[in-house]
């Protein structure tokens, strides 16, 4: 084993109320494994969750869903309902299990959805701009149904959503939730003036198009307080044909505005096209280093990271901690792995999104995949030896 490796990601930091050992961060990863009908975390997920789990470490599970209008992706969970509160607990066991501690990321996809998922309801967004995205049904990759704009009078019913799915939450035993402010979902789609085109209280000024993100980030923080609650932003996605015309100064409100609520992190996406790309889309890169700047808390920097740079971004002081996403997904105990200098397991891409075990609950831990990787170059010796024989 070789010696230790990136020791800023391995000092201990304070989030929240937790203490935690390390700064490595498995992201919300939607792997859409939940049991069928009713969208409940079973065993497989408590499974895969405690896996991952590491004593000290921090776990943001998968986007889930707060309502039946917000559902798009079949097979993602849910926590509107008792039994997906009882399922989710099997997953809070397992990872406490370990000594780890986990936040639920509230969902709404908003306009990215399909009537089949809905509950046979058109899809809400801020605005009923044309969106040629795709929902996941049980059939399949399917175009997006037509959206409505929502009423002014519907807001406070989502938000209580959100409140409400708070509280179960904390029934099912997290530690804190986050609340999913990025890629092209509904409170997403609100705060960007690409895909809002209100004129009313919630649209027009980025005061009016932050209304909702932060209507709902003081109804769970009303649940859990402030210090057991984070907000993802993506400042510079463009995934879901998101975009803004002034970016830096809409997200660097919304952060300043997050500093109200003395959040236990903001979760920040960081840009995925640089240098000529950004100047030739017309675009303003807005990543961990701008908000810092703005942002009174901690910072989880998150998107595409190999561990040397999480460590230079942790090393910088422009984030705290540093979420994986795909390297999580392979290997369960990817904190050892980073920590110690291992080699990583490749992940693969065709078992990202439903199915089993498969790519799923099988990725080796490192003693294990050094067993197997032993067993069969013996394997092939004796092949070899057993073939110079004949």
């Amino acid at each position: 084993m070789s010696t230790l490796a990136a020791p800023a990601l391995f000092s201990p930091v304070q989030v929240g109320p937790y203490s935690l050992s390390h700064r490595v961060v498995m992201a919300p990863l939607t792997r859409l494994r939940s049991e069928q009908p009713g969208d409940i975390p079973g065993d497989l997920m408590a499974e895969h969750y405690g896996q991952r789990a590491s004593e000290g470490g921090l776990i943001i599970a998968e986007a889930t869903t707060i309502s039946v209008t917000g559902r798009g992706y079949l097979g993602a969970p849910g926590i509107y309902s008792d039994q997906q509160v009882a399922g989710w607990k099997k997953v809070t066991d397992a990872v406490h299990a370990k000594g780890g501690r986990i936040f639920l990321q509230l969902w709404h996809v908003g306009r990215q959805s399909h009537v089949d998922m809905t509950g046979g309801v058109a899809p809400v967004a801020p605005s009923a701009v044309p969106y040629e995205g795709v929902a996941y049904t049980a059939n399949g990759w399917v175009p997006v149904s037509p959206a409505r704009e929502l009423k002014v009078e519907e807001i406070p019913g989502i938000i209580e959503d959100y409140r409400q799915a708070a509280v179960r939450a904390k029934q099912a035993g997290f530690d804190g939730v986050e609340l999913h402010g990025a890629n092209g979902y509904l409170l997403d789609q609100f705060l960007q003036d690409g895909s809002n085109k209100r004129t009313d209280a919630y649209g027009g000024p980025v005061e009016n198009r932050a209304r909702i993100l932060l209507e709902a980030s003081a109804a769970i923080a009303s649940v859990w307080g402030g210090d057991r609650v984070g907000v993802r932003l993506a400042p510079s996605g463009q995934w879901a044909q998101m975009g803004d015309s002034n970016p830096e100064a809409t997200f660097g409100y919304v952060a300043d505005q997050l500093n109200q609520f003395g959040l236990a992190y903001l979760h920040i996406i960081e840009p995925r096209i640089v240098g000529s790309e950004v100047s030739e889309a017309g675009l303003e890169a807005v990543a961990s280093a701008q908000l810092r700047k703005i942002f009174h808390g901690k910072i989880i920097a998150a998107g595409g990271f190999e561990p040397d740079d999480a460590e230079a971004i942790v090393e910088r002081g422009d984030a705290d901690l540093v979420a994986f996403g795909r390297h999580f997904i392979a290997n369960p105990d990817l904190p050892k792995r980073i920590q110690h200098g291992l080699p990583l397991n490749a992940y693969d891409r065709e078992t990202f999104y439903g199915g089993d075990r498969r790519g799923y609950n099988d990725y080796p831990f490192y003693q294990d995949a050094v067993v197997l990787t032993a067993t069969k170059a013996r394997s092939g010796q004796l092949e070899a030896a057993v073939g110079s024989k004949n």
